[in-house]
C-alpha cells in the first residue's frame, strides 16, 4: 500500500488555496501543515484542508516531522528568504511558486542554493500544463516542421485584490512583465528549445488602478504592453499583454509558425468570470494548419469539469501536482521546472521591465 505525503503549505492566499484543492484531489496525499499569516485566509485554508495543522510561523512548519514536502505560494518577494530558510533548517522537496525571485540581486543566493540544495525543488509553471497548451508543445516542432516564430497574447481581467495589496507595487512584484509573464517567458523557451539572446519591450499604465491609493502611494504596476525577443536558435517570439480586456472570448491565444504549419491553442480564462447570460464558458481548442493542403484543422480540448472547480488555471495545477508527487515519491528523477527554468523566466521579465524603462534593447547574452 503507498504511504500518504504529507505537505507543508507556505502562504494560503488566492493561489495557495487553489494548491490546497488540487492537492485534495490526489490520492494518498493529505495537508499536514499550513503556515498563513492572515487570519482571514488562514481560516478559508483551514476550511478546505480541516485536518491541516495551523502553524505561526515557517520555523514551526519546518518542525513538523511529518512533513514530506512544502509548496510556497507566499507573495513574490518572500520566495528567495523562505528557500533560503527551508534549505538551512529542514531541506525538504519544494514544490515553489512563480516568478522563484524579483530582485536581480538574489539571483546569485538562488544559484548557490541550486548547487547545495539535497532535495528537488520545482518551479510551479502552470500554463505549461494547461490541455490546449499541452497539446500545442507536443506537436510544436514536428508538425509545424521546426518552429520560427512564436506569439502569445493574453487578453484578460486586472490584477485581482490580494492581501495587503502587494500585488500593486513593482517593489513586491518584480513588475508585471515578471509578475504575470514569466510563465509565457518559460513557454517561449520550452517551445523553442532555445534561449533568448535580446529583448525589447514597451507598455505601460494606461487604465488600471490609477485611481487607487494605498498609504498614499499609486500602483505602478503595468496594464499593457508587447515584449519582441530573438533567439538563439533563430527563432523570434513576441508577447502581447492587455489586463483591461477581460471581455474577450478567450483570455490566451498562443501560435506558433513553421515551413511546414502553423498551430493555436486557445484558452478561456477562469470560468467564474465567465457571464451567466452567455451561457456555457468557451471550450478550449487547438487549431492546426498546414500549408499543404491548405485548410485550418480545429479540435477541441476540453478540461475535466472536476480540475476546473478546483481553480482557474483550466486543470493545469493538477496535472502538476501530479509530476511534482511523483517525484516526491522517487517515480521520477527530476523536476519537470527546474530552478535554472525558473531563473530564465524571471531573468526575461526584468529584461523587458529593463528594455521599457530604458527604451533600450536589452542583451542578455553579454
Amino acid at each position: 500500500m503507498t504511504r500518504t505525503m504529507n505537505y507543508g503549505l507556505i502562504g494560503c492566499g488566492m493561489m495557495g488555496q487553489e494548491h490546497l484543492h488540487n492537492i485534495a484531489l490526489l490520492e494518498g496525499t493529505q495537508v499536514a501543515a499550513i503556515f498563513e499569516p492572515d487570519p482571514e485566509m488562514a481560516r478559508a485554508a483551514q476550511a478546505i484542508a480541516p485536518g491541516a495543522r495551523m502553524v505561526p510561523s515557517l520555523q514551526d512548519l519546518l518542525a513538523v516531522e511529518a512533513l514530506d514536502c512544502l509548496v510556497i505560494a507566499s507573495p513574490n518577494h518572500l520566495h528567495v528568504d523562505q528557500i533560503a530558510q527551508i534549505a538551512e533548517t529542514r531541506p525538504l522537496p519544494l514544490l515553489v511558486e512563480k516568478p522563484l525571485f524579483t530582485n536581480p540581486d538574489d539571483a546569485a543566493r538562488l544559484a548557490e542554493i541550486e548547487r547545495s540544495y539535497p532535495c528537488p525543488i520545482w518551479v510551479a509553471m502552470e500554463y505549461r500544463y494547461m490541455p490546449p497548451i499541452a497539446a500545442l508543445i507536443a506537436e510544436a516542432q514536428d508538425t509545424s516542421g521546426g518552429v520560427k516564430m512564436l506569439s502569445i497574447r493574453e487578453h484578460r481581467f486586472p490584477f485581482l485584490e490580494k492581501v495587503g495589496n502587494w500585488n500593486r507595487f513593482n517593489r513586491n512584484t518584480g513588475g508585471t512583465f515578471v509578475e504575470k509573464c514569466c510563465h509565457f517567458f518559460d513557454l517561449m523557451r520550452l517551445i523553442l528549445q532555445s534561449d533568448p539572446l535580446r529583448i525589447s519591450a514597451s507598455g505601460g499604465q494606461a487604465v488600471n488602478h490609477l485611481n487607487e491609493t494605498y498609504d498614499g502611494e499609486t500602483p505602478d504596476i503595468l496594464d499593457h504592453g508587447y515584449v519582441i525577443i530573438d533567439f538563439a536558435s533563430g527563432a523570434r517570439a513576441m508577447l502581447e499583454l492587455c489586463m483591461f480586456a477581460e471581455g474577450a472570448r478567450y483570455q490566451e491565444e498562443i501560435s506558433v509558425v513553421g515551413p511546414k504549419a502553423k498551430i493555436e491553442a486557445l484558452v478561456p480564462g477562469p470560468g467564474r468570470f465567465w457571464p451567466e447570460h452567455l451561457g456555457a464558458p468557451p471550450v478550449p481548442q487547438l487549431i492546426v494548419s498546414p500549408r499543404d493542403p491548405k485548410g485550418p484543422i480545429a479540435r477541441d480540448i476540453p478540461v475535466d469539469p472536476r480540475l476546473l472547480a478546483a481553480g482557474d488555471h483550466n486543470g493545469s495545477t493538477f496535472y502538476q501536482h501530479q509530476g511534482f508527487l511523483a517525484l516526491v515519491r522517487g517515480e521520477r528523477d527530476a523536476p519537470e521546472v527546474s530552478l535554472t527554468d525558473g531563473m530564465w523566466a524571471v531573468r526575461m521579465g526584468l529584461a523587458a521591465q529593463q528594455s521599457l524603462a530604458t527604451g533600450e534593447t536589452v542583451w542578455l547574452d553579454r
